[in-house]
């Protein structure tokens, strides 16, 4: 039967809607992050609908027969896994609505679908702390309302006609929406979030007239538009930093008390779920504080903390072609980080039973305490892929290439997920991953290189030849202070310390030209272990030529003070020396007291202005 003519919505020909409407949605992605100007004007209201959605394509996809309750709940389940922004969690929570009201049935009538969408409108409602007229829940709130009239009203039992309907109610509404809020109308534009939702029933609209479902957009012709809006961030930037998400599972969540703690340390909250699964978004300055508070309520996971001021910034640099990401294994000063606005996605680090985002819900100092005191040694593992694929994502679509730097293949998963992610990205604007085959401060005086080049306005090709010369030159030196926590991370055999404590050795360890990180050498005794370590590391790096020298150290910056000192000693040729606190990438192996020096040729600003040859 054509879906014209239907006046039963099964799960298969809703499956197909949905994905007609998903496939709306991800087309107008450019466009909708350049619109997005509320609740903060970061530019990613797109990317984030997008992944969101795209989560419920797998199950929407699947061939087999599908029955309509147990297809809804699957896409609830996924979207709240899923959800990105507060316009995906907003989404999350109507299809959980729908879910909920639908239960065990296997078609929709227009009367069950009105009653399941007006439940949906109610649960976005109540996800949201302070919920705002003029946003994505005025637009959800018009179609709920339009539904309920037709079929409780005026009796229509006809899935098109009453889709054709509330579609007009929807674009009225989201017509509307700058004359709710202020910042829409200054900005002349509609509410992203609310456009984002017109788009999904415009498709399933489009499907039920036409029974062919939306092509799958070819997102690459949409990116690196100009933007359309002449808005400044700063007319609507957050006071808090951070975006932060996390699911919270558990038997019986206590949602409302949920909502209550998290409502004191920040704005745009919305918690979408149930009473099994919760997903938190909210903006803080703090996203350890937010995790701190799920725990009390249930299992943590799926923790991300984005970082919106970063994100407003690469929004209007125009100057530069390409954006510098890097993975929080690169030790690399606040203040590049901040100059040359270098992105950053984290690592993972688990004490026990507890997780952290590395460097976002952790510093330095508190995981070498941690390290210290707690009896479980951590683990750390690479980034999620979404982590990777998010960030991609969101800078593809503002700048035309994005270099992303990441700690070398032969210690970790980290780099191939980083490839991985890149190629799941469709973007007109190439995602070049580089193995830096270095770690911690090496692999950040790389990516800061990358982002003085582009700071310079280098092209994104002749930096990337700049990089993979500079890459076999870079080499990384660590002294180990105490071998115990290398043994306990299982990169030293425990009679290494053995043989090392009985003949009063330390350990030097450093990265190979191939990217491995292994046994450098021993010093004998203690005595004067920083001349020694210098010695060392003047023996194995043979350079006439300027140099840049990295130091750090673990919670030991005396010693790295007077470290320095040995170095210059050995190296008259430095041209710039720094020295900075030494992150988990090494630190989790070498424990407090752990010293680095990393060294690369020296590149002169004014080479890189010019061009490198």
């Amino acid at each position: 039967m054509a879906a014209a003519t239907d006046k039963l919505l099964t799960g298969d020909i809703f499956a197909k809607a949905l994905i007609s409407g998903i496939h709306r949605v991800i087309g107008q992605q450019e466009h909708l992050n350049k619109i997005n100007v509320f609740p903060v004007a970061d530019s990613d209201t797109g990317t984030n609908l997008s992944l969101s959605l795209s989560a419920a394509l797998g199950v929407l996809r699947d061939e087999r027969e599908k029955h309509l309750g147990t297809m809804l709940a699957a896409v609830a389940d996924v979207l709240l896994d899923g959800a990105r922004g507060n316009s995906g969690a907003i989404l999350a929570q109507f299809f959980q609505g729908m879910s909920d009201a639908a239960g065990e049935t296997t078609r929709f009538t227009t009367y069950t679908f009105g009653r399941a969408v007006s439940t949906g409108s109610e649960y976005a409602h109540d996800a949201l702390s302070k919920p705002r007229e003029g946003t994505i829940l005025s637009v959800i709130d018009a179609f709920a309302i339009s539904l309920s009239h037709q079929v409780s009203q005026l009796k229509e039992e006809n899935f098109p006609a009453i889709f054709n309907v509330a579609r007009k109610r929807v674009a009225d509404a989201l017509a509307n929406t700058p004359s709710q809020l202020a910042v829409l109308r200054k900005a002349g534009v509609v509410d992203a979030g609310a456009k984002g939702f017109a788009e999904l029933v415009n498709g399933i609209d489009d499907y039920l007239q036409s029974s062919v479902v939306t092509p799958v957009p070819d997102v690459a012709v949409l990116q690196n538009i100009e933007p359309a809006v002449d808005f400044s961030a700063a007319d609507n930037a957050s006071s808090f930093r951070f975006c932060t998400e996390c699911l919270v599972t558990g038997v019986d969540i206590d949602r409302r008390k949920l909502r209550e703690a998290l409502a004191e340390i920040g704005d745009s909250l919305v918690l979408a779920g149930s009473k099994r699964k919760a997903k938190i978004h909210i903006h803080v300055d703090e996203p350890e504080r937010v995790f701190d508070v799920a725990r009390q309520f249930g299992e943590l996971a799926a923790q991300k903390a984005d970082d919106m001021h970063r994100q407003q910034h690469a929004t209007h640099d125009a100057a530069r072609t390409f954006a510098v990401i890097t993975d929080s294994a690169a030790d690399i000063s606040d203040a590049d980080m901040e100059r040359f606005d270098i992105h950053m996605v984290p690592c993972r680090i688990q004490f026990g039973d507890r997780g952290y985002l590395d460097k976002v819900s952790i510093t330095s100092d508190e995981f070498y305490d941690e390290l210290r005191n707690n009896e479980s040694h951590p683990t750390t593992s690479q980034p999620a892929p979404g982590d990777f694929r998010r960030q991609y994502q969101f800078l593809a679509s503002h700048f035309a290439h994005v270099l992303s730097i990441n700690l070398t293949s032969r210690a970790s998963g980290t780099f191939q997920g980083a490839l991985a992610a890149a190629e799941r990205v469709n973007a007109a604007g190439e995602i070049h991953v580089v193995d830096s085959l270095n770690a911690s401060i090496g692999q950040g005086q790389l990516a800061v290189l990358a982002a003085e080049c582009a700071d310079a306005g280098v092209s994104v090709e002749d930096t990337l030849q700049l990089i993979q010369e500079q890459i076999p030159r870079t080499r990384s030196f660590a002294l180990l202070d105490d071998l115990r926590f290398a043994v306990r991370g299982g990169r030293l055999p425990h009679w290494v310390k053995t043989v090392a404590d009985w003949l009063r050795l330390m350990v030097v360890i450093g990265t190979k030209t191939d990217g491995r990180i292994a046994l450098s050498g021993f010093l004998l005794g203690r005595n004067r272990r920083l001349a020694k370590f210098a010695r060392h590391i003047a023996a194995r790096v043979k350079s006439d030529e300027p140099l840049v020298v990295g130091i750090g150290h673990a919670i030991c910056e005396q010693d790295a003070q007077q470290l320095a000192v040995h170095i210059k000693e050995n190296f008259p040729n430095i041209e710039k020396l720094t020295i900075d606190s030494l992150g988990t990438a090494l630190g989790v192996h070498g424990g407090p007291g752990t010293l680095l020096v990393s060294t690369s040729p020296y590149v002169s600003a004014d080479n890189i202005a010019r061009g490198i040859d």
